[in-house]
């Protein structure tokens, strides 16, 4: 094609200078350069270690950092939080073993020993979890015991308790008596053991035997 034919021809890319309108020691400058693609191997500013803020740390959840503050300011209310636990622990037992033994009430065995066995059987399982019979004739926490008695070859069940100082027995039936559970009560020290408990008094001068 004719530079003239190429002059007059539409260029869709708009006027485009050519070779014969640039100078001869222009053509080497004008060479046109291509954006290079990114080097994908190149830091960025999370990765460089001058910039050691910009990389994510492991975060801490402010709710659980302000409970472990307030649990090791406040060991008082730690305390107060553990024997609630505890207490309804034992009330959930207290209340399971309470209704499984409602199935003994008005239970009776042959013999006095296998009476005996069964009272002693159900004591040790009380025992177990500092829990005692609630007498239903005074309301003292009782021990169920079985005590021989004259016509009843099973023997009697009762409850014995100390009320006042004085060991009593309530109720003698020939079955098992109607359970509910309370808590076995602190026993008060003696006066001989309170004695025995004291340390001697600082100072005291030792005696040699020479």
């Amino acid at each position: 094609m004719s530079r003239a034919a190429s002059e007059k021809s539409p260029n869709p890319f708009g006027c485009l200078p050519s070779a014969s309108t640039i100078p001869a020691n222009d053509l080497a400058v004008w060479t046109p350069v291509l954006d290079a693609p990114p080097d994908r191997t190149a830091p960025t500013d999370r990765q460089t270690p001058e910039n050691p803020e910009s990389t994510p740390g492991p975060q801490i959840s402010p709710t659980a950092e302000s409970l472990r503050c307030q649990e090791l300011a406040e060991p008082g209310q730690m305390l107060k939080s553990l024997q609630w636990e505890l207490n309804r622990i034992q009330r959930t037992v207290r209340q399971t073993l309470q209704s499984k033994l409602q199935g003994l009430v008005g239970q009776s065995l042959s013999s006095l020993n296998e009476n005996r066995e069964l009272a002693s059987s159900i004591q040790k399982m009380l025992d177990t979890h500092s829990l005692r019979i609630r007498c239903p004739q005074c309301g003292h926490a009782s021990i169920l015991r079985v005590s021989p008695r004259k016509g009843m070859p099973g023997g009697a069940f009762v409850l014995d308790h100390t009320i006042d100082g004085k060991r009593t027995f309530h109720g003698g039936s020939s079955s098992v008596p109607p359970i509910q559970l309370t808590a076995k009560p602190e026993r008060k020290a003696t006066a001989a053991a309170k004695t025995q408990a004291q340390p001697a008094a600082a100072g005291t001068p030792e005696t040699k035997v020479g």
